[in-house]
């Protein structure tokens, strides 16, 4: 059998563009530790991308994920299963819930690396998402469940004052809910109490 041939420059290419998140990760770390000069530079950058968006982007993100679940998906959900039934309202409360579990995740990682600033944007720009969609008319997840904004709302709010540190909650609700009474006016009473009861948990 003839030898293999190196891989070429463009293969190597997409290689590392092809990599699972894990796999880019290792390759990233084993790269630290032959030049551990990258180190500060990769920090800044890494720094730098996990606070990057702006409340409006990340509002537009949480409108276009909860109203792009159509009536298929919900279809594929609800109904009879192996394991039992289940209630289309209850199946569309999954989807738009698990439709922005990522960023709920990404307010508890940010607040744990403690960019609590960076965290409650990304709070801010869910809850000022969902207040935008509260009112949107769909044939998808959200016409059966038009209760899912405004009581995700109040747990998303929830999640960020519960991954603070608690001697900064006091300080983090009271900036929190000044921009949220902003961005959800209508919803500032509920949002008020669902701060201050994670604020004291």
């Amino acid at each position: 059998m003839p030898p293999q041939k190196s891989a070429t420059k463009s293969g190597l290419s997409d290689v590392l563009q092809k990599l699972s998140p894990e796999e880019a990760a290792a390759v990233l770390r084993h790269l630290l530790a032959k030049h551990s000069e990258l180190r500060s530079e990769a920090e800044q950058f890494a720094i730098d991308y996990v606070t990057s968006g702006s409340i409006e982007e990340v509002a537009q993100d949480v409108y276009d994920r909860i109203i792009g679940i159509d009536l298929d998906e919900l279809n594929g959900r609800a109904g009879k299963h192996s394991w039992g039934y289940i209630e289309p309202g209850e199946a569309a409360f999954e989807l738009l819930e698990e439709s922005l579990e990522d960023l709920v995740d990404d307010i508890k990682r940010k607040a744990e690396l403690g960019l609590l600033p960076e965290a409650q944007v990304v709070c801010a720009g869910i809850v000022q998402g969902l207040y935008q969609a509260r009112d949107t008319k769909s044939d998808g997840a959200l016409g059966w469940a038009p209760d899912f904004p405004a009581e995700h709302a109040d747990n998303v709010v929830g999640n960020f004052l519960r991954a603070c540190p608690m001697k900064t909650r006091k300080q983090a609700r009271k900036n929190l809910t000044e921009i949220l009474t902003k961005c959800a006016p209508e919803w500032a009473e509920r949002l008020l109490r669902a701060a201050n009861e994670a604020a004291e948990a």
